[in-house]
This record gives structure tokens, C-alpha cells and sequence, in this order.
């Protein structure tokens, strides 16, 4: 398999996390109108396992499936398992556009774990990519005097888990593969789950399964995609390529639903593919 540094290819599996993170949102509001976000979760994580087997096989099958970092596996998925509820749940509290603009706050606790805990220098590239990115971000938001509801801080704690599970992925991509990682997420993600949705289980109508299985096909190939995009660069770069998604949701919003593109959002799309551009410029000893 194929692991040289390239920026080219991260980007490149960083456009279908992208693509991939935009449909689930939508799908994930649409599914928690009529299910609990547990049981949409552990649905998720199941059907995902069914979704994977094809990798699998092509893997190996099974056995060649094995770990040497089953603990850091658990601490991971853990993390990863609070965020993306708080995730869901977000989206049922505050507007989708909120909960994305907030999630992007993940960078910077990306930026500050991948340095602490993996050995990753920032400079003065990332650290533009980083400042650029969050200013787009505001830009487009514009936050006001109005008062922190809780689902904003939900979101933001899901932006906090996030960074840790994205850090974790790195570092477990040293010695794991992409099916490997993705196979032990699920696995363990259907565990934690299993008990609290069956409290809540409610068997979904026709067009909720259908919600449910583009949850679970995008929830599992959008981290085969992020994955990928990690063994091509540190999560210093392939990170801020993210901030893309709040553009590319305004662009979504104004194609689908009408919804004005201001000069605003303009302009802080601008500043955040500026930041990417810049990202990318400044990565010298790592080429395509």
C-alpha cells in the first residue's frame, strides 16, 4: 500500500470526507426527527460493519485484522463515540450551520494535540492556515450578543472530542491499517452503544431506514477517506483542508434551498481557502 507523503493525495481523500461529512449532516437531521440519536448511532456502527466487509476481505479477511494497540484503540473510539453523539444531538438543537461553523473550532485542539502528543511542528504556514481559517469561519457566522445556548456547547465539546479522535488516528496509522482502524471503531462503537439504544429502540418507517443507510455508509467510507488522507500528510495539514466544509455548505444551501449567498460568506470562504492554499504552499519538504 501506498504511504509517501503526498499532498495531492490527502487532498484528494480530504474531498470525500468533505462531500461525505455534508450529506451525513443532512441525513442526520432528517433521521433524528423520528429515531433517538443512540439507536441512530448504534445502526450506524452495525450496518457499517456489514459496509466494511468488502475492505476486509480485500485486506485479508479477518485474521488479518489484529492489533498491537487494542487500548489505544478503546481510548479513541471513546472519545470519538462522545463526539459524534454530542454531534448528532447538536444538530437537533441548534441550526446545521451552527453546529458545522462550531465543529470548526477542531483544527485548533488538532493543531495543539498533533504538537503535544505527536511530535508535529506548526510554523508559520500552518499557524496561517489555522488563524485565516478561524477568522473565515466568523466571518461567515458573525456571532452577536446572543446568548451561548446549550447546544452551542454541545457542539463544542463534539468539536473537542473530535480533535482527540483525529489525533489518535494519526498516531495509530503508524502501525495500522486503514481497515484495521476502521474495523476496531465500529466494532467498539457498537458496543458502548448497544444497551442504551435498545432502551430506545423504535423501529424506523421506509424513508428513516433509507437515512439510515447513508448514515452508515458515509460514517464508515467518509473515515476510510480521512484515514487515507492521514497517511499522506500530518494531521497539521490535512486538518485545515476541512474548513472548506463551511463554504461548501453555504454553496450547498444557496443550490438546494434558495439561500442567499451574502457578501459575508463570500468573503470568508475566501480567507478559508487562502488558509488551505497557504497550508499547502508552505509544506516544503513534503511532495506531491
Amino acid at each position: 500500500m501506498d504511504h509517501q507523503p503526498s499532498n495531492t493525495k490527502a487532498a484528494f481523500w480530504m474531498a470525500g470526507w468533505l462531500l461525505a461529512m455534508l450529506l451525513m449532516a443532512i441525513a442526520g437531521r432528517e433521521a433524528t426527527r423520528a429515531l433517538d440519536v443512540f439507536q441512530i448511532m448504534e445502526m450506524r456502527s452495525l450496518i457499517g460493519l456489514l459496509m466494511l466487509y468488502p475492505l476486509i476481505h480485500l485486506a485479508g479477511g479477518f485474521a488479518a485484522l489484529k492489533t498491537s494497540r487494542p487500548w489505544q484503540h478503546v481510548v479513541r473510539n471513546v472519545a470519538h463515540y462522545g463526539a459524534q453523539f454530542a454531534w448528532f444531538l447538536a444538530l437537533t438543537l441548534i441550526p446545521l450551520a451552527q453546529v458545522i461553523s462550531i465543529e470548526f473550532t477542531m483544527p485548533i485542539w488538532t493543531a495543539i494535540l498533533a504538537v503535544a502528543f505527536l511530535g508535529e511542528r506548526m510554523g508559520l504556514w500552518k499557524n496561517l492556515a489555522v488563524v485565516l481559517g478561524v477568522v473565515g469561519v466568523v466571518v461567515i457566522v458573525r456571532p452577536g450578543a446572543n446568548e451561548i445556548v446549550p447546544g452551542q456547547l454541545i457542539a463544542l465539546a463534539a468539536a473537542v472530542g473530535f480533535a482527540i479522535s483525529v489525533t489518535m488516528v494519526k498516531s495509530l496509522t503508524r502501525t495500522d491499517s486503514v481497515v484495521v482502524i476502521l474495523f476496531w471503531m465500529l466494532v467498539i462503537q457498537s458496543a458502548i452503544g448497544l444497551v442504551p439504544a435498545l432502551a430506545v429502540w423504535r423501529w424506523p418507517s421506509a424513508p428513516i431506514w433509507g437515512w439510515i443507510l447513508v448514515i452508515a455508509f458515509l460514517g464508515t467510507y467518509s473515515h476510510y477517506c480521512l484515514t487515507r488522507a492521514m497517511l499522506h500528510a500530518d494531521a497539521t495539514i490535512v486538518v485545515p483542508m476541512d474548513f472548506l466544509r463551511v463554504p461548501l455548505a453555504a454553496l450547498a444551501g444557496w443550490l438546494i434551498y434558495n439561500e442567499r449567498l451574502d457578501t459575508f460568506t463570500v468573503l470568508g470562504a475566501a480567507l478559508i481557502l487562502s488558509g488551505n492554499l497557504l497550508n499547502l504552499k508552505g509544506a516544503g519538504g513534503r511532495k506531491p
